[in-house]
């Protein structure tokens, strides 16, 4: 397994992250728990999940996919088996922001959650241009100083911050942002290539990118005149309302067919091969939709294949 696993600063991760948002929402404790067992006896070994997860759905307040996987990890006793993401600022409770008093309650809050003393990758979840860089950066490297948290990493961030924080990182000498994690998939490019992706490749950032499937419509679930039952079914159908959906979806057909493979497999091996893409991130409601997200460790496509698929997508 150590052969498919890649390199986020000193960590060491399974190609394929999977994502915690749906813990506590749309799967609950126990379905939670079977896509964990599964992704981590396939070899899977890197969770991502925030603080704020999952605060949208009716009756929750936030925090509850971090105990979902708190309780796993007490139930299971494999904590040091696993790469842990988390990430701070998107308001749990609020406020919400990078101050260092956000981030140093933030921080305290995840860790009883998750019912660990440390988190591997911790990201500043959204930016706030009312602080400082120096701010926090300052208050993350003391959570490193302070061994409760390993490696650094940025969400939701322009490529101007991003650039002036990992500058402050270098000039003082203090923890520098290891990964970013941008919006990124086959029919949102735009997101991250151009000048946020040219920072990343420039400072060596590993790029994990979320909504890889783009809320489902990658998987091919979602054709003209079908109705899919999902909590995601209408950001996802928006896609079809473009000229690139259809023909992204076009090759993705092609390509699947090629390799006998599912289609979200397809667009998370295009995802993966692209420039500082270290694992997509991808969520599954129940293990039935892991052996497809999981598949990406194995399919390596073609020149010719990606170019299709680049190629489709602009």
């Amino acid at each position: 397994m150590a052969d498919i696993r890649k390199k986020i600063g000193n960590l060491s991760v399974h190609p394929l992250a999977l994502g915690g948002n749906v813990f506590g929402w749309t799967a609950d404790e126990a379905q939670s728990f079977a896509v964990l067992d599964a992704y981590a006896a396939a070899g899977g070994n890197f969770v991502d999940t925030a603080d704020v997860y999952s605060v949208w759905a009716p009756g929750n307040k936030g925090g509850e996919s971090e105990t979902v996987i708190g309780n796993w990890f007490a139930s299971r006793g494999n904590r040091a088996d696993i790469v842990l993401a988390t990430k701070v600022g998107g308001g749990v409770p609020e406020p919400r922001g990078l101050s260092a008093a956000v981030i140093k309650s933030g921080v305290e809050d995840s860790l009883r959650r998750l019912r660990t003393d440390y988190i591997d990758l911790y990201y500043t979840h959204y930016d706030d241009p009312s602080v400082p860089v120096e701010e926090f950066i300052t208050a993350l490297d003391a959570l490193v100083k302070e061994g409760k948290v390993r490696e650094i990493a940025a969400s939701n961030i322009s490529a101007e911050r991003l650039t002036e924080a990992l500058a402050f990182s270098d000039s003082s000498g203090l923890a520098k942002y290891a990964a970013i994690q941008p919006h990124y998939n086959l029919v949102s490019r735009d997101t991250y290539e151009g000048p946020l992706a040219d920072a990343a490749a420039q400072h060596g950032l590993a790029a994990v990118p979320y909504w890889a499937l783009a809320s489902g419509f990658l998987t091919g679930k979602y054709r003209p005149g079908t109705t899919v039952d999902s909590a995601r079914a209408g950001s996802a159908g928006k896609y079809l309302e473009s000229e690139r959906g259809p023909r992204v979806l076009a090759a993705l057909d092609e390509v699947a067919a090629a390799h006998d493979a599912e289609l979200a497999t397809v667009a998370l091996a295009w995802l993966a091969s692209r420039p500082t893409v270290v694992a997509p991130l991808a969520s599954a409601r129940t293990v039935d939709q892991l052996p497809a997200l999981l598949a990406v460790a194995d399919l390596k496509l073609t020149d010719a294949e990606l170019t299709k698929l680049t190629e489709a997508s602009e």
